[in-house]
């Protein structure tokens, strides 16, 4: 059974940094393209970076592009979302999202490409 577990979510002041970790069971991540998303209260889910099947390809959110890294150990069966500068407009509750699809554009940004998704991990940034 496909499962995905986020952690690593918690309270970070302005400016800090949080990795969050999205660990795969039940299948092997090598094979999926894996996307981060996140929905703040009142607003719609977005999509913020994938990681694509496809030779490994990355699409970022243009407001994230500078400040978060997206990476994967395959050995782990980990994907890692490292949030540097954090602001608090990044307050949201952060998904991540598995798929089998290969994809050749930034169509791995929107939720709907994605059947199989973790719990999510709260990400409060305040001073």
């Amino acid at each position: 059974q496909l499962q995905l577990v986020e952690s690593g979510g918690g309270l970070v002041q302005p400016g800090g940094s949080l990795k969050l970790s999205c660990t795969a069971s039940g299948f092997s991540l090598d094979f999926y393209t894996i996307g981060w998303f996140r929905q703040a209260p009142g607003k719609e889910r977005e999509g913020i970076v994938c990681l694509t099947r496809t030779y490994g390809t990355t699409y970022y959110l243009d407001s994230v592009k500078d400040r978060f890294t997206v990476s994967r150990d395959n050995a782990k069966n980990v994907v890692y979302l490292q949030m540097n500068s954090l602001k608090p407009e990044d307050t949201a509750v952060y998904y991540c999202a598995a798929d089998r699809k290969y994809f050749y554009s930034d169509y791995c940004l929107y939720s709907y490409s994605y059947d199989s998704w973790g719990q999510g991990t709260q990400v409060t940034v305040s001073s």
